[in-house]
């Protein structure tokens, strides 16, 4: 059972600011630094200074307080793929289409597990020839460049007073659309949203909403696909008929790639702009690169608000050919341009037919023609097994299964890490052969 989320802050001794629970008043003290933090990987003096800094000055101005659990991540696909994609995500996820708002140049599709989930909104453009600021970040990258609307574009965060919260928030210097320019973008006016980060390529949107109100999205007219509809209960009836309905769960966590020289900035700008903590870092020498996790402060269970990873090669580019070491995390970052990398699905602990529940979800799925990058990592005596999927063709995301054993509490292990992250550089490395094949010779 799990605990309100005040009365879950005081066991811990980590208390609000100014909160109140049943009339219970939480003391005033600076909590976002109070969890300890784990990995092997140095951090400048810069990093932990600021961190500090940082987060004291958010505890301070309550807006970790007025921040809450992650309400959507946001999307993009090619035209004329938005009910293809519909249909992967309904067979490989717990998602369901819910809604379509449809805008000028846009339908916007929502998919929703449930209330104490994120929901996935998925845009696509009505015109292939549709310019805009999210194409942009595509079109400098060989291999974004090949499909220009594909991309994830950020996730939104509930807030109690978005009035407020935007008012400190600039205050600190972050920039946000204007409402004139939320207006041109079509995306939903009743979300206050940064511009792209420099660092992530990825935005940050405020919904101002209450626990117990409903989530809605002020976007255009609403209606109901029947293509969409269709794609989804077709995948559901996969799901029931392959007996991995009820097996996967909500969303782990979210992992974006960057560049190496941007891996502190970015996690210090996510930490400012939402209520999260610093997790921990470590170190994978064997792919020259680390892995950097932050975690909700407000929930212990991460598929109510998920993790937020950020993976940067240790070293630049341009001094790798002095190492023995592979890069596959700064190749995809050349190729892509930063951005979110997979999507972390929660396997459910337990077992069907003799196999682990990952094992029988991959095998099932594998039936339906999904390819893997590799085997399933990992084991259940070291506490948790995971995979990565092939990019689907339509969003470039890769989606990550995770089963845990027996409430394992940690992250990741290593070497898991490790075999994931060579997996994805072996096809990305491909793709990008592939990208560099098609293109036209010139003479």
């Amino acid at each position: 059972m799990m605990l309100p989320d005040c009365l879950l802050g005081m066991a811990l001794a980590l208390l609000f600011r100014d909160k109140t629970c049943k009339g219970l008043t939480m003391p005033t003290i600076s909590h976002s630094l109070s969890f300890p933090v784990q990995g092997d990987k140095d951090n400048s003096s810069f990093f932990n200074d600021y961190l500090g800094k940082l987060l004291e000055e958010r505890d301070s101005l309550n807006l970790s307080n007025m921040i809450h659990e992650i309400d959507a991540m946001m999307l993009t696909v090619e035209p004329g793929k938005s009910i293809e994609y519909i249909g992967e995500l309904c067979l490989m996820s717990p998602y369901h289409y819910l809604v379509t708002l449809e805008s000028e140049s846009h339908w916007t599709h929502v998919l929703r597990i449930d209330m104490t989930a994120p929901d996935l909104i998925i845009r696509e453009v009505k015109n292939d020839d549709t310019k805009g600021i999210f194409r942009s970040l595509n079109e400098v990258f060989p291999i974004g460049s090949s499909k220009p609307h594909s991309r994830y574009m950020g996730e939104v965060l509930r807030v109690t007073n978005r009035h407020e919260v935007v008012k400190l928030q600039q205050q600190r210097g972050f920039l946000f659309f204007s409402q004139d320019d939320v207006r041109k973008l079509e995306l939903p006016g009743n979300l206050a949203i940064t511009k792209p980060s420099p660092y992530t390529h990825n935005i940050v949107a405020y919904l101002e909403r209450e626990p117990e109100e409903p989530r809605v999205y002020a976007l255009g007219v609403s209606s109901f696909r029947i293509d969409a509809q269709q794609a989804c209960e077709l995948a559901k009836q996969q799901q029931k008929a392959l007996g991995i309905d009820g097996l996967i769960l909500p969303v782990d966590h979210l992992a974006t790639r960057i560049y190496s020289q941007n891996r502190e900035v970015a996690i210090l700008e996510w930490l400012s702009l939402s209520s999260y903590y610093y997790w921990g870092s470590f170190d994978i020498v064997d792919q020259n690169s680390s892995t950097n996790v932050t975690k909700s402060i407000h929930y212990t269970d991460e598929m109510h608000s998920p993790a937020k990873v950020f993976t940067a090669n240790n070293t630049p580019y341009f001094v790798n050919h002095f190492k023995i070491f592979p890069s596959p995390t700064e190749n995809f970052v050349r190729n892509y341009g930063p951005r979110l990398h997979h999507i972390a699905l929660a396997v459910k602990d337990g077992n069907q037919q003799g196999m682990e529940n990952i094992d029988f979800v991959v095998n099932a799925i594998s039936e339906q023609g999904k390819s893997f990058l590799l085997d399933v990592v990992g084991s259940k005596d070291e506490g948790l097994k995971q995979i990565f999927s092939s990019a689907s063709e339509h969003s470039s995301l890769i989606i990550e299964y995770v089963q845990r054993f027996g409430g394992f509490q940690g992250f990741f292990t290593k070497d898991n890490v490790a075999e994931l992250t060579h997996a994805a550089g072996v096809e990305e490395e491909l793709m990008r052969m592939q990208t560099e094949a098609q293109k036209p010779v010139r003479v």
